[in-house]
């Protein structure tokens, strides 16, 4: 009897093993988006593995997660056996073999350079394809590069599925789950339940280089940056604008210094390759404070001034870097 090709399909390994819940969760990179993530994850009673490069940065990012817990308690949002039972479905390891039994995985890489990190990603995706089993669903957390890029590496491309959760993701409720061009029916529909119990909500979409709010984003923010060039207004009134305006959560300058304005501008040199349109060229404004270091929150100094993590001031005019 010869078998066919279909006979070893992902989509009825998928379809015939993952029809239950999630038990545990892979994630590739905990910087502060991966941070995010595994809290998530965890909180909602499922076992979370994260990989990272050394055994410090594994105990640095897990007593930064324990003092992100207990800022929750101090606000009410958590009690302390809750956090400890958090803390118990976390584990950190450099062994890519501690996700093998993994339901799925999750790329969250940061890489620091200027320009895409496609082939990093890839062989992040090599890696982990090596370990999990054939029905372990593979997931990238990225937003301006393309799913099918990352699974044209793979031996099952139609395990590849990307997963945008935006920033905060601790309180935005949505999550892009994006389809690339292989990505199985079962893959995707996994998928989709994992984000329900995570008590998200699926923004079901197909790829497209910066889904729907990276690619809206960096166009708000590089509008602002040149209304500040232009000299028409302050970036305090710019998100005062923009908040009170419209509603929005967080103004284009706070919300650019929260994601970190290298990530930012990485995103902006993504989209800019990809479509080559003005409105995704770089401000001259925001490459000169990366230039500087001046990164947003995380160094204290970005288009804001901070202090224990609240901004304290206005950090810049336009004229002190044009």
């Amino acid at each position: 009897m010869t078998e066919s090709l279909e006979d070893y399909s992902l989509s009825k390994k998928i379809l015939k093993t993952r029809k239950g819940g999630v038990k545990k969760v892979g994630v590739i990179g905990c910087g502060n988006m991966g941070q995010e993530i595994v809290r998530i994850i965890s909180q909602h009673g499922i076992d979370v593995v994260f990989i990272e490069v050394n055994e410090e940065r594994i105990q640095t990012i897990m007593q930064e997660i324990n003092t992100s817990l207990d800022e929750v308690i101090n606000k009410w949002g958590l009690t302390s056996s809750e956090k400890r039972a958090i803390l118990s479905r976390i584990q950190g390891s450099t062994d890519y073999k501690d996700i093998s039994d993994s339901d799925i995985v999750i790329e969250s890489i940061n890489i620091k350079q200027r320009f895409t990190s496609l082939e990093a990603r890839k062989e992040v995706f090599k890696n982990v394809e090596a370990v999990v089993t054939p029905t372990t669903v593979i997931a990238s957390n990225n937003s301006t590069l393309m799913i099918s890029d990352l699974a044209s590496v793979l031996k099952y491309p139609d395990r590849v599925v990307g997963v945008n959760f935006i920033t905060p993701s601790s309180t935005v409720k949505v999550v892009e789950v994006v389809r690339a061009l292989k990505t199985s029916d079962a893959a995707y529909e996994f998928t989709l339940r994992f984000i329900k119990m995570l008590d998200k909500i699926p923004v079901t979409l197909y790829e497209s280089p910066g889904n729907i709010s990276t690619r809206l984003i960096v166009t708000l923010i590089n509008e602002a940056c040149e209304l500040l060039m232009e000299g028409v207004a302050s970036v305090q009134y710019i998100d005062l604008t923009m908040k009170n305006g419209y509603g929005l959560q967080f103004g284009p300058f706070e919300l650019a210094d929260r994601v970190g304005l290298d990530k930012v501008l990485k995103w902006m040199n993504n989209l800019y390759l990809e479509f080559g349109t003005a409105n995704f060229k770089p401000s001259p404004i925001l490459k000169r404070l990366v230039r500087v270091n001046y990164l947003g929150k995380k160094s204290g100094k970005g288009f804001y001034k901070y202090e224990n993590g609240k901004i304290i001031s206005q950090a810049i005019t336009a004229t002190e870097f044009i």
